[in-house]
């Protein structure tokens, strides 16, 4: 079983989770059905959500595949611990109000590098 993407995967799936609670009971707060409504607050707390999900996805995927094809467990958890560091990082920038923008950055930066890392590896895996 790949243990170290499950271990990574559990915690951004955790993440993932409280990110959404914030969404859910905002809206129940303030009673907001569909949408953002013009709340301003409500849409930032669905693009720090929304924003997870579409970026964790393929660099859990990318880090299967490095763990099946061998890389380091080393590798892996510098990638993984990378990735979930950035993600909270992003959350926090993006979830300020005003912005940490340098916060936010500095998670972007990391997510996009794990995922780059561990695209070119596997790239790197198929082909040697």
């Amino acid at each position: 079983m790949p243990s170290i993407t499950s271990f990574y995967a559990g915690l951004l799936a955790l993440l993932f989770l409280v990110l959404s609670a914030r969404v859910i009971f905002y809206r129940r707060r303030h009673r907001l059905s569909l949408g953002d409504t013009g709340d301003k607050a409500l849409l930032k707390r669905m693009r720090v959500q929304a924003n997870c999900a579409e970026y964790v996805p393929i660099a859990v995927i990318l880090l299967l595949v490095l763990e099946l094809g061998a890389a380091t467990p080393l590798l892996l958890h510098l990638l993984g611990a990378s990735l979930l560091f950035g993600r909270i990082l992003h959350a926090y920038g993006l979830g300020s109000t005003p912005q940490n923008l340098v916060a936010r950055q500095i998670g972007m930066v990391l997510t996009l590098l794990v995922i780059a890392i561990s695209a070119l590896m596997a790239v790197g895996f198929a082909l040697f």
